[in-house]
């Protein structure tokens, strides 16, 4: 009779018969398989359950008033023209693009990014029956936390940031460029026409998310380095941004305003973190992009709506609580849907 037991501390499934003692190589692959798993699965947990946790800090302190709502409209400013800025400016300028550079993979960003909050932007013009909240909507439905998030997953899954830091300088700009036009013409201040096109340019112009940006591009192409004196300058602001905005949105938050906009702000998550994956993911395949390139590529489409759809829209006089439930959502459910995506990746032998 063979017993048939696992040795967790050798990570092997040992089959026993008397003396004899033999190991099952098929078996180390499964063990192996599964803790890839949970690893991608804890991974995803410890990188969004956090932020749902300083969000919730953010509600407690302002109902045991200890910050009000003046504190969170003068947070949601810093972070929306110093700290937000010269974080994404830090990211972009660190990133060197120019080792291994993919014009096909860099297209598909740049084209996909485009076409995917298009489609967002189309989907919500129709969907929303209340017209001021179509820019936040489409924002939080397309709208990712690429920069944020995009080269620690990657790392995570891949061993090595690979082609996320080329996927960031492909998307993330493009990410704010279109978030502004969609703001402008979707928001409750109802801009049409050449006036629109005006005010649209001029708010591309002086946002300073994009000017973060842009100022970070040559930093990024021409792979200079920033001494160490400001660069730790730049770290100290820029590790400001997220734990601020997500206070800022917890304090903000409105139960009674949040579940009237649950519904909507349910269809973005669903977007966000299942649609626009389903969609782009088997194009991605059937390309034949490399693990990295892939692994890049989800979290440029299914990654949770992050904390600057929430400033933008609130500093754009557009649907702030829509924002604010569509980023609380998808920080939730990203755990599992991203950990999901992984799995069929690796299944299918893609990653």
């Amino acid at each position: 009779m063979y017993l048939l037991r696992i040795d967790l501390l050798k990570n092997r499934i040992k089959i026993e018969s008397g003396n004899k003692l033999c190991y099952s190589k098929g078996c180390d692959s499964l063990i192996k398989k599964r803790e890839n798993g949970m690893s991608d699965f804890l991974f995803s947990i410890n990188a969004t359950v956090p932020i749902f946790l300083v969000i919730l800090l953010g509600w407690f302190l302002k109902r045991i008033g200890l910050i009000n709502d003046e504190f969170a409209n003068i947070a949601n400013k810093y972070v929306f023209k110093v700290s937000l800025p010269v974080l994404l400016f830090r990211d972009i300028a660190t990133t060197s693009v120019l080792k291994d550079v993919n014009m096909k993979f860099v297209a598909f960003c740049f084209f996909g990014t485009f076409i995917m909050f298009a489609c967002a932007w189309c989907f919500a013009k129709i969907y929303c029956r209340d017209k001021t909240m179509v820019g936040a909507f489409a924002q939080a439905s397309a709208r990712g936390s690429a920069a944020v998030l995009g080269i620690a997953f990657v790392e995570n899954i891949c061993g090595s940031s690979g082609m996320a830091p080329l996927m960031i300088v492909a998307a993330v700009p493009l990410f704010n460029i279109l978030s502004v036009i969609m703001l402008t013409f979707g928001g409750r201040d109802n801009i049409h026409g050449s006036d629109g096109i005006k005010t649209a340019c001029i708010n591309i112009l002086k946002n300073p998310i994009i000017i973060g940006i842009v100022l970070g591009v040559p930093f990024s192409l021409f792979n200079i380095t920033i001494p160490a004196i400001p660069m730790k300058t730049i770290n100290y602001i820029a590790q400001t941004a997220t734990p601020i905005a997500l206070i800022a949105i917890g304090a903000g938050f409105n139960t009674k305003a949040a579940l009237e906009k649950m519904k909507p702000a349910v269809t973005a998550a669903l977007m966000k973190l299942v649609v626009f994956p389903l969609i782009y993911m088997p194009i991605a395949i059937k390309l034949g992009f490399a693990p990295s390139e892939l692994a890049a590529i989800l979290i440029m489409t299914g990654s949770p709506s992050t904390v600057t759809c929430y400033i933008m829209a609130k500093n754009m006089n557009n649907d702030e609580v829509l924002s604010s439930n569509a980023i609380v959502l998808t920080t939730l459910f990203s755990s599992i849907t991203i950990t999901a995506w992984v799995y069929v990746l690796r299944v299918m032998g893609c990653i």
